[in-house]
């Protein structure tokens, strides 16, 4: 949570004349516009799409506030009294951010199913450390992890964004100071060095934001550097107040009503898919700082004065405890209630959330901020905050030893084996390789059935549940499965790399999970196996936008060019095409519609006139959950977690997408009985677990197939 520094500012009339203590309740009502701006979007009410801009009012105050705080001790003393200011600091955040991490580890603890507690508590001890936005930044250019369930401390990250800041900007008043005393060989009050050194800190931080939102979103949105510049446009108001004070009424008045509607309008119009923060986030940011400037000037018509009313300086002065409780009581919510919050609930919790934060407030915040004997003595102050992020860190440590690595307790289950038979004599009535095919095919189902059958985990699953989140090809950390930003292929060539028989396995990043099978078959038939693999990135010619990136997927148009380009050049025998169905929305086509099926149809024509033969990969059924999250969750009863068949496959669009193909004269494989029965798709067969997260399957599950895919290559090899 940001713009937590006192409102009550010490207020200067002239230069450096008479100072007297005043209280600004318009920033006050700003933070409750800013805190409400925030709640109400993640509580999901229509309308309030880009409520996260909220954070970005926030930013702009605690920059104001606090840049003004240093500048009048700087300019009055020459220096900073770094203990008296963090031990303020300390007072002010540490005690509410401390009782909400450790509730809100004992609720995940108790609430969440281990695997996915365990990766919360972990979240919980970087953010006690005022790390978790980078912690988050790593997490979100992890394109295996985009898809995992937010965290309870992910609101954190606005946290340590301002801690960060607070490390920071004293010693970079402390060094234009030096630098000013040094250089003029006297003291001055003049906040111009300070102005210029702040601009120069915007400008490069808005550069690096513009940079980072189109090339690392994560980054932008979660780290300091792409974030700065919003609190340095809050510090330069807070050196320039005796301008904003001389300008005319009645323009102070526009600018603080202009300031609010582009604050409004930021919440109202921006979205999840805007790139932000960007040059989006320049609307709340001017925003706010057009209010917190004109309040300066005090117009008697301003939005100051319904930013002052006695209800909104309520809210905002409960802001910081009711940011910091709401999402995790949305989060738990559910957990706690046994279903899903609908928007009725969401707005229950998120006043049960504000319930907490007055006795928080009460009880809390206001006992440690205005104590006596801490606000005396810098070093009690700086001790009790020590403590207070000691007990959360250890709080979350022991809680990490107390949730027990889930581990399956049913009954040792044999591993799926798939045995060749040996080759059937030549038939008139069915292909010998269709034969191999159906004859390998019943023995998954054989074991798929018997898993359909059995509730509890194996003791002897593999991989592990802890384990399968890491259980993934190579090709996924070696550079062969290209990233958002990249663009080219690089040879990826595994069996036997002296061949001439090149096969080709191409797609996205459900192409480069069938790897390991193929590597396997291409050791034993002795091909060249290239991968060609991009995330997200289908090889059909659709126009695509990335939702990670928030724009016109132009890398994945030029990756499809120059794999095809490829493929062209280099002749394979066999091209084994593969990718996720689960595009839609925000990619900008959707999965089995009339694009996606003629699109299909003519990749496969295009890639057979190569001279290559071509087999399609039909879909992995969609588990419509974290599958080790869920499993350790239901040790007892897996099946709780399995999907129905009909919810996880897509029959008719698997039929259509088979006839495209064929029309393209390309090979076809409905995959669907290596994973399902009639009824069920379950998510463990034999003693192996199918999925390492929500749609993508274990390096173990995909090599045991691995005979049935060699089958199925073998005939798309015969049948061109």
């Amino acid at each position: 949570m940001v713009g937590t520094a006192s409102t009550e500012l010490l207020v200067r009339h002239s230069g450096v004349g008479a100072a007297r203590v005043g209280f600004r309740g318009d920033v006050e009502g700003l933070r409750a516009v800013a805190v409400l701006a925030v709640v109400v979007f993640h509580a999901g009410v229509p309308g309030v799409g880009g409520g996260f801009a909220g954070v970005d009012v926030f930013f702009v105050i605690s920059g104001f506030l606090i840049t003004g705080m240093l500048w009048r001790e700087v300019a009055g003393s020459g220096t900073i009294r770094l203990a008296r200011f963090y031990g303020a600091r300390a007072r002010r955040l540490l005690p509410a951010a401390g009782i909400v991490l450790v509730a809100t580890a004992g609720g995940a603890a108790a609430l969440l199913p281990p695997l996915q507690a365990r990766e919360v508590l972990g979240d919980g001890i970087a953010s006690a450390l005022y790390v978790g936005n980078y912690r988050l930044a790593l997490h979100g250019t992890d394109y295996l992890a985009a898809d995992a369930p937010p965290s309870p401390f992910q609101h954190y990250w606005s946290l340590g964004v301002e801690e960060q800041f607070y490390l920071l900007w004293p010693a970079l008043i402390i060094g234009v100071a030096w630098f000013v005393r040094r250089w003029r060989r006297t003291e001055s009050a003049s906040p111009t060095p300070y102005l210029v050194v702040l601009g120069v800190v915007a400008a490069l931080s808005f550069a690096v934001s513009l940079d980072w939102t189109r090339t690392l979103p994560s980054w932008a949105f979660f780290a300091l550097p792409a974030r700065a510049w919003e609190l340095a446009v809050g510090g330069m108001v807070a050196l320039s107040v005796p301008v904003w004070r001389r300008i005319p009424e009645w323009a102070a008045a526009v600018a603080g009503w202009v300031g609010l509607a582009a604050i409004v309008v930021s919440c109202t119009q921006l979205d999840g898919r805007t790139p932000y923060p960007g040059t989006a986030a320049l609307l709340p940011v001017l925003g706010a700082a057009l209010i917190v400037a004109a309040g300066c000037a005090a117009p008697r018509l301003g939005v100051g004065r319904v930013l002052s009313t006695v209800p909104l300086r309520s809210i905002g002065r409960l802001s910081y405890s009711w940011y910091l409780w709401h999402w995790p009581v949305l989060l738990l919510a559910p957990k706690l209630s046994g279903h899903p919050l609908d928007l009725v609930g969401s707005l229950g919790a998120v006043a049960t959330a504000a319930g907490l934060a007055m006795l928080t407030l009460w009880f809390v915040e206001d006992p440690a901020r205005f104590a006596a004997p801490l606000r005396r003595s810098a070093a009690l102050s700086l001790a009790g905050g020590g403590v207070v992020t000691a007990v959360a860190v250890c709080v979350g440590m022991v809680l990490l030893v107390l949730v027990p690595v889930p581990v399956g307790r049913g009954a040792a289950a044999e591993a799926l084996t798939v045995v060749a038979a040996p080759q059937a004599p030549p038939s008139e009535s069915i292909d010998p390789h269709d034969a191999a095919v159906q004859q390998l095919t019943a023995q998954v189902q054989t074991a798929v059935a018997a898993s359909a059958e059995s509730p509890s985990v194996p003791s002897n699953l593999s991989p592990s549940l802890a384990d399968a989140p890491a259980d993934k090809a190579a090709v996924f950390g070696n550079g062969c499965v290209r990233s958002w930003l990249d663009v080219g292929q690089p040879e990826c060539a595994a069996g036997d790399i002296g061949s001439a028989n090149m096969v080709a396995l191409v797609g996205d990043s459900h192409a480069a999970m069938w790897s390991p099978a193929f590597e396997q078959i291409a050791e034993q038939r002795h091909w060249r196996l290239e991968t060609m693999s991009k995330v997200t990135c289908p090889l059909m010619e659709l126009p695509i936008t990335s939702p990670y990136l928030g724009r016109e997927y132009t890398e994945c148009v030029q990756w499809r060019h120059q794999v095809l380009a490829r493929l062209q050049a280099e002749h394979p025998r066999l091209i084994v095409l593969s990718m996720s169905r689960r595009y839609g929305g925000d990619f900008g086509f959707t999965t089995y519609d009339q694009a996606w099926i003629d699109s299909l149809s003519r990749l496969t024509t295009q890639l057979r006139a190569t001279g290559a033969n071509v087999l399609v990969l039909g879909p992995i059924p969609d588990p419509h959950s974290t599958v080790p999250t869920c499993l350790s969750g239901h040790l007892d009863d897996a099946l709780a977690c399995a999907p129905t068949r009909p919810v996880a496959v897509n029959d008719a669009g698997i039929a259509a997408e088979r006839a495209a193909t064929t029309a393209g004269d390309g090979q076809y494989a409905d995959l669907t009985a290596l994973f399902c029965t009639a009824d069920r798709c379950p998510l463990i067969t034999g003693n192996t677990l199918i999925y390492r997260d929500d749609n993508h399957l274990t390096v173990a599950y995909a090599t045991a197939l691995a005979p049935v895919v060699a089958a199925l290559a073998d005939g798309a090899l015969a049948h061109g």
